[in-house]
């Protein structure tokens, strides 16, 4: 070991889903959209000139925290910007999260948390979720130095109420308590209506779902005007220019035509109930997702196995060797024809197993 390594800080990685590029290939692993950005995204792009590109961006972001601050009937200042919401949950982490008591966060859920935790020195403590994959309310009840829920949670899709929510609010009104929505536009309820409500809350959500724009790294999180302005502080003291002018441009284009949103978010649900239908026939059993994927295992087949069988055939999907899930598939909602190719070969293989 070299020396200098005694004061390197060293933490365990988040390991993100596997990126491949195969021709012919069916990508259902990493939970993007397979319809691609608003129509007004790609006109936008070719309009941008490259002579700005030489000028730094605006660092508040303003045109995309006014266009999101109109969309959702807020003030721009309860409104924070980043590059991604894994950026915009990093901030919180490092701005909310320094009392020395341990954040609260489920034992199943989004696996950035524990790094990010890690990375900030933050102590935490992971709740189990029952055998449901579902929170159990009262084990937010206790002390803590923070609350984190995504909601809907990941990898499961289970959504939790609002009324639950709202409960773990009044119970922690010392804390701040975020609610990670990366998927709440494909179900469940946004906790954006109690921002009035409780000066506490956080409610986080991304453009890389819903908006199609994955590749573009937009999130943004809503609060009170206090909240959102600790969590400016730190940014301007870690990186002022964090959204680049490209992002900021087609991210506005993005929340404009609410037309386009609600007609691919339709058919991703529509096409996800219908595949739950066909899986239940199949044998498979999963929580009753409210995401762009479902969360799925099979009585009589490893899930390691038919992992590795879907990829020989090209087709990829998320499996998670860890406690308590490694005999389930986190599989990525399509367009209609790639679940179609998904479960004409799941008859198939479930066929030649029985």
């Amino acid at each position: 070991m070299f020396t200098w390594e005694q004061n390197v800080r060293k933490v365990v990685p988040y390991v993100p889903g596997e990126q491949p590029n195969q021709p012919g290939m069916i990508k259902l692993n990493t939970n993007e959209n397979p319809y691609p950005p608003a129509p007004g995204v790609a006109r936008a792009l070719k309009e941008i000139s490259s002579d700005r590109l030489r000028l730094y961006p605006d660092p508040t972001a303003s045109v995309l925290v006014k266009a999101l601050a109109d969309r959702y009937g807020l003030k721009p200042e309860q409104v924070f910007v980043g590059v991604g919401s894994d950026d915009v949950l990093a901030m919180a982490f490092l701005t909310f999260f320094n009392s020395g008591k341990p954040v609260l966060f489920p034992d199943i859920t989004y696996s950035f948390y524990d790094v990010w935790a890690d990375l900030f020195r933050i102590p935490y403590a992971c709740q189990p979720l029952d055998e449901n994959f579902r929170i159990r309310r009262e084990d937010y009840f206790k002390e803590n130095g923070g609350i984190v829920l995504a909601n809907p949670n990941a990898p499961t899709g289970v959504a939790e109420s609002l009324s639950g929510i709202r409960e773990i609010l009044d119970r922690n009104p010392d804390v701040i308590v975020i609610i990670d929505e990366a998927y709440i536009d494909f179900g469940g309820t946004s906790a954006l209506s109690l921002i009035p409500e409780y000066d506490n809350l956080l409610v986080v959500q991304t453009f890389s779902k819903s908006r199609s724009m994955a590749g573009m790294r937009i999130g943004a999180a809503f609060g009170q005007p206090e909240l959102i302005k600790y969590l400016n502080d730190v940014k301007y003291s870690f990186n002022s220019y964090t959204m680049d002018l490209t992002a900021l441009v087609l991210g506005v284009e993005a929340v404009k035509d609410e037309a386009y949103f609600k007609e691919t978010t339709g058919k991703i649900i529509a096409t996800r109930e219908r595949v739950k239908g066909e899986l239940r026939k199949l044998g498979f059993v999963f929580p009753d997702s409210q995401s762009n994927f479902i969360f799925a295992t099979h009585p009589d087949i490893k899930a390691k196995d038919l992992f590795e069988a879907l990829k020989e055939r090209k087709i990829y999907v998320r499996y998670f060797p860890k406690p308590r899930i490694d005999n389930y598939l986190r599989i990525t909602i399509g367009t209609d024809e790639e679940m179609d190719e998904l479960l004409s070969f799941l008859e198939e293989y479930v066929r030649t197993q029985g």
